[in-house]
Order: C-alpha cells, then sequence, then structure tokens
C-alpha cells in the first residue's frame, strides 16, 4: 500500500500538496487538521485515517479519535497527535527520545512497528532502537508554524511487511 504521510493542515489542503499525495492509496493525518471541512476534504481526496490533534474542535474529535492503533499490510501502526514531551522538540535526541507520558504508555501498550505523531510542526523519522519501532513525525504541511522550518508530507510504501521508499516534499511558506 501506497501510504501519504501529514499532519498539521491547519483548515487547509493546499494544491502542492494535494498534488504530492495523488499516487497515494491512503493518506494518514496525524492531527490538527483545523476543521471538519478539511478532514472531510482530505477523505474525498482519497481514503483516510487520522487523529484529532489539540487546536482541533468537538465537531472533528467526534469523527476522529486521540489515537489510531492498527494494521497495514503485516505492519503494526500507532497513531497520536503529540507524541513528544514539551521541551525536546529542538534538542531531541533520536538515541534517548523523550515521549510524552501519554504516547509513552500508548506505545507500551501497543507495541508498534511505526509510531507516527504530529504537533511539533519538526519534520522528523528515525528508527527507535529502544522501543523498536520506526518514528514518523511529517511536519506540518499547513501554512502556521515557525518561519525556519518548511511545509512537509511524506510517502512511502507498506508491503508484505516491509516498510519502502520513503520520500519527503518540502514546499513553500
Amino acid at each position: 500500500m501506497y501510504i501519504g504521510l501529514i499532519s498539521d493542515t491547519h483548515g487547509v489542503f493546499p494544491e502542492d500538496v494535494r498534488n504530492f499525495l495523488s499516487p497515494v492509496d491512503q493518506i494518514w493525518h496525524a492531527g490538527d487538521f483545523g476543521t471538519l471541512q478539511c478532514a472531510q476534504e482530505i477523505a474525498a481526496f482519497k481514503p483516510l485515517v487520522g487523529v484529532h490533534g489539540n487546536c482541533d474542535g468537538l465537531d472533528v474529535r467526534q469523527d476522529y479519535p486521540s489515537f489510531q492503533q492498527f494494521d497495514c499490510e503485516g505492519i503494526r501502526v500507532l497513531m497520536t497527535h503529540i507524541g513528544l514531551s514539551r521541551g525536546s522538540y529542538w534538542a531531541f535526541n533520536p538515541h534517548r527520545p523523550s515521549y510524552d507520558l501519554r504516547a509513552k504508555a500508548l506505545i507500551d501498550s501497543y507495541h508498534p512497528d511505526i509510531f507516527v505523531c504530529g504537533h511539533t510542526h519538526i519534520p522528523q523519522v528515525f528508527n527507535d532502537k529502544l522501543n523498536r519501532f520506526l518514528f514518523m513525525n511529517p511536519g506540518a504541511c499547513g501554512f502556521q508554524g515557525p518561519a525556519d522550518v518548511p511545509r512537509m508530507a511524506l510517502r512511502f510504501q507498506i508491503v508484505s511487511g516491509k516498510i519502502f521508499g520513503l520520500e519527503k516534499c518540502e514546499f513553500k511558506k
């Protein structure tokens, strides 16, 4: 399955992001849709798996849970919006990750192969050797966030329990 991974759209699904995601089979959204209309626009474009974020209103929260745990082609996926503890975003050490307490409890409970989060607007992908999963934060593809951090989206393939072909695309702010 060809996956598009985005987060922090904050109410917009821009044309450049849509073009990058056009070949994927499914979109995963790691929270902060911004509006229910934005979530519906993405879901009308491609099949959507998503979670709500801290900036999402009750209407989005009614349709999208705080976390999702699911299987994709033999890979266990855990997705939530806030994954890292506050204060560790910029000074992050992938050899000693500092997870949000709620996220860490989910990780310990579900033992994912891929852990997906958003919130920081900072794209990061690395192998967490301690917890034995691939950490994926696509950054933000909406227009909110620090000026020195590019808008970004990811896409990759999962086939028969293997992850490959990871691509990133940076977009102008």
